[in-house]
Order: C-alpha cells, then structure tokens, then sequence
C-alpha cells in the first residue's frame, strides 16, 4: 500500500519556525514531524510514500536523502513553482497512485494513535471512494455526517460559510482529522490548479460513497502552533 503525506504547506502558524524551515521539520522529542509520521505508517506496513513539496523545498529532500527516508522508499512531489492545496496537491501525485489499490494520505503536521489498520478495513469493507478520519471536538470548521456518516457537507464556524450536497439530512458536525483513506476512483476528479481536497469530497459524495471514521477517544494533536509542539512532547513521549 503506498502513502501520502502533505508537506507543501506555508506552515504560517508556526512562524517563527517556519521563517526559515518547513514545518515538516519542526521537531517533537528530537524527531520532526516527517519522521514521527513516516514511521507511523510503517508501523501499519506502509513503506512507500509521497511527499509533496513547495516551503523550503530542498530542506525536505535533503532530510530525506539524508536519513534514507526513514527507512521507506520515497517520492518528491514538486511544487516549487506553486503551492497547489491539498486537492491539487494530490491531482499532481495521482500517477503514483492509479495503478494500486487502496491507499492512505495525510497531514505531515498530525500525531495520533488513530489504529489506522481498523480505518483501512472498514473504507474496503464499506466500499466507500473516501474514508476521512473525524473527531467530536472543538474546531472552527467542521465537517458534517449523517446517521450512516456519509458526508454532507462542510462548515466554517467563523465566516458561517457552508457547503451541503444533502441539504435534506440531519446531520451531525466532526472534525476533520486530516488523515484519509482513499480509492483509486477518487482520482478522477473534476478540478485544475489549486484547490482544496474537501471540494473533492463534497463532489463525490453526491453520487458515491465518502464515510467518515469517528475516532474520538484517541489522542490526535494538530500540531499547528508553537505551543502544540511542547503538548505534543508531552502525549507522544515514546513515539519510535
């Protein structure tokens, strides 16, 4: 099974980290962000992955290069000339992807111990084009689900943006744990350039199936400020 991790980001909550580095190497317990989580996806036997790439891009390969990506054989996405979002980001790696089965992306910047071999078995038994990972806790945009958590929209709690494709369902609001698994058939999505994965989701849950996965009870970080990177030394102390 083959892996991506979204590393391309501006990191701008980090800053000043990130004035000089990308935040795929900010550090937890003396081991950045790309390893904790290229190293959490071996532990699932996942040993190929995709990095993209545009912030301080030769940082990234130069680690990598450096260390013999942790151990998995890995792939540069380049996007130095321009930074493409998550949905364009993974529209770029696609052809890494096409020819497999099932496979798994995510956020460089997340640290959980979400057992994603249970995540991987339900998105193949449900049959789902996307199984996007979800919490009940607090955020400033949400994901909406319905009774059989089958997506229906997406909110923005402080603009009151919102996006449903099934406006007639109740539905209840997640969080978005920004780690997915994905079908190949996902790959045939309708949009160019830069845009967000989540207008991908939203496209396909029209007509197919995009679950999502509550593990609520899990310890999950967004390891987005300063600050999170000491809480994060603090729940994953013995991280491999």
């Amino acid at each position: 099974m083959n892996a991506m991790l979204f590393a391309a980001g501006l990191g701008t909550r980090l800053k000043p980290f990130t004035d000089k580095h990308p935040k795929a190497l900010a550090q937890v317990n003396g081991k950045t962000l790309l390893e904790h989580n290229i190293r959490y996806l071996q532990r699932y036997g996942i040993s190929d992955v995709v990095v993209n790439v545009h912030h301080f891009a030769d940082q990234v390969e130069q680690v990598l290069a450096d260390n013999n990506g942790f151990g998995s054989n890995y792939t540069i996405s380049d996007e130095r000339d321009e930074v493409l979002e998550t949905g364009g980001g993974l529209k770029k790696a696609a052809h890494h992807f096409r020819a497999g089965g099932t496979f798994v992306v995510m956020n460089v910047d997340v640290l959980t111990n979400l057992a994603l071999d249970r995540m991987i078995a339900a998105h193949e038994a449900s049959e789902a084009v996307a199984t996007l990972a979800v919490m009940q806790r607090s955020s400033s945009r949400e994901l909406l689900f319905d009774n059989h958590m089958q997506l229906c929209g997406w909110r923005n709690n402080k603009t009151n943006e919102q996006k449903l494709v099934h406006a007639d369902r109740m539905v209840t609001p997640f969080a978005f744990s920004g780690i997915q698994v994905l079908s190949p058939a996902i790959l045939q999505m309708p949009f160019e350039g830069k845009f967000s994965i989540i207008d991908v989701y939203l496209h396909f849950a029209t007509t197919e199936k995009v679950k999502g996965y509550d593990h609520t009870g899990d310890i999950f970080l967004d390891v987005g400020k300063p600050e999170s990177l000491a809480q994060a030394a603090e729940l994953f102390p013995l991280s491999p």
